[in-house]
């Protein structure tokens, strides 16, 4: 992620957030990439709970930054990103072009090799999001079909309640007990009441500019000849 980012147009800022105290090992290794960021730690009490419990921490690491983004008033546009999305740079210059809220067609990788790629997201026209992209199981599920690398918004939204869909609540968070699949509409659920408070990105949705590829799993459904791990046993010595 820093190398993709030491490619990107200043300003940009990239909150950091470690499950745990911060290291010196990981500092050092931020401050290498020469991209401004903020490094914070989080959830050192869940860290001592067992395994079970502190299986997920990333609702809890998401929420560490988008308390210093409010505590901050940084004012700029918020967008998740992880380590098992592929980017380009061309979502980052759109990035700067969303007023309120945008949302664009993530394609994921699926665990489910019948499934190969399934496209996440909206359908749009004219700037307007009039659909969504979903398979047939989730579609009266989810309120929004969105990705959660799929969508960004802008930072005044969290300490704004004009400008997002529930003035009653005080602050806006990741569901830190929500079922894995739901946490992307349950958390834009709070900043939209509708598709017409979305802007399209760009404006017809039609351009893929990140991917979300899931690891850890041995049945990704990757091409024909991209999987390579059965070949990575072979141990060469060394002349």
């Amino acid at each position: 992620m820093g190398q993709t980012l030491r490619l990107v147009d200043t300003p940009l800022l990239w909150v950091v957030v470690e499950a745990g105290k911060p290291t010196p090992e990981a500092a050092a290794a931020l401050r290498r990439t020469a991209v401004m960021h903020r490094y914070v730690g989080c959830c050192d009490k869940l860290l001592n709970v067992s395994s079970a419990a502190a299986a997920d921490l990333r609702p809890h690491q998401m929420n560490a930054a988008l308390e210093l983004v409010e505590n901050h008033r940084l004012d700029g546009i918020v967008y998740f990103a992880h380590e098992e999305g592929v980017y380009s740079l061309d979502l980052f210059q759109r990035l700067r072009q969303i007023r309120r809220f945008g949302t664009w067609p993530v394609p994921v990788i699926s665990e489910n090799i019948r499934d190969g790629v399934v496209l996440e997201g909206p359908v749009c026209k004219q700037n307007q999001v009039v659909g969504w992209h979903t398979s047939e199981d989730n579609s009266k599920i989810r309120r929004f079909h969105v990705a959660m690398s799929g969508f960004a918004f802008n930072s005044t939204m969290l300490w704004d309640p004009k400008l997002r869909s529930h003035v009653a609540w005080n602050s806006i968070r990741h569901p830190e007990t929500v079922k894995e699949g739901f946490q992307g509409t349950t958390f834009v659920e709070q900043l939209v009441e509708d598709e017409s408070q979305m802007e399209g990105v760009p404006a017809d949705c039609s351009h893929i500019m990140n991917w979300h590829a899931p690891f850890g799993s041995e049945n990704l459904a990757y091409p024909k000849g991209w999987r390579v791990g059965t070949n990575l046993d072979v141990i060469i010595p060394l002349k």
